[in-house]
């Protein structure tokens, strides 16, 4: 008999701690205390308690039992082709949604792309209008200087 410790026994069925002690409180496993040690013996007591009996009786039936219709395989095979192309579908309309979306952010940019000339244009004609604003202000306020310089002059005299 090969004995193992609770925790290898443990990685090699899947219970649990508290699943392997329920087994052992109903006596479905043999088990060796040794040094203090729990040890299982796993090929008494695995077949009819850890194994459930449907896959039991799954494993003791004929291969030939299990044979898959090919009505079956042909529903599979087409179920998941119809899904594939589904997909297919779904990318293809994804794509052309993308591209639409981005033909119009490139009519976007383009039209704000206008828009932003224009007014680079109306800064321009805005800044020389007003330099020339300025210049005439400049040139009014030397005449009006020399009008009311004259003016005074002539008064003093």
């Amino acid at each position: 008999m090969e004995w193992m410790s609770d925790e290898a026994y443990c990685e090699l069925t899947g219970l649990t701690m508290s699943s392997i002690d329920d087994l052992v409180k109903n006596e479905k496993l043999t088990v060796l205390v040794q040094d203090g040690i729990r040890m299982i013996n796993p090929s008494y007591g695995a077949t009819t308690t850890v194994i459930p009996q449907k896959l039991q009786e799954l494993s003791e039936k004929n291969t030939q039992e299990l044979v898959v219709q090919p009505e079956f395989i042909e529903k599979t095979i087409g179920t998941i082709i119809n899904l594939h192309e589904k997909v297919l579908d779904a990318k293809d309309e994804t794509l052309d949604a993308v591209r639409v979306e981005n033909d119009f952010l490139k009519d976007a940019l383009n039209s704000l792309q206008e828009l932003y000339d224009e007014d680079r244009k109306t800064i321009h004609t805005l800044q020389e209008q007003l330099k020339l604003s300025q210049q005439e202000v400049e040139f009014m306020r030397r005449k009006y200087k020399l009008m009311w310089n004259k003016a005074i002059d002539e008064h003093t005299k």
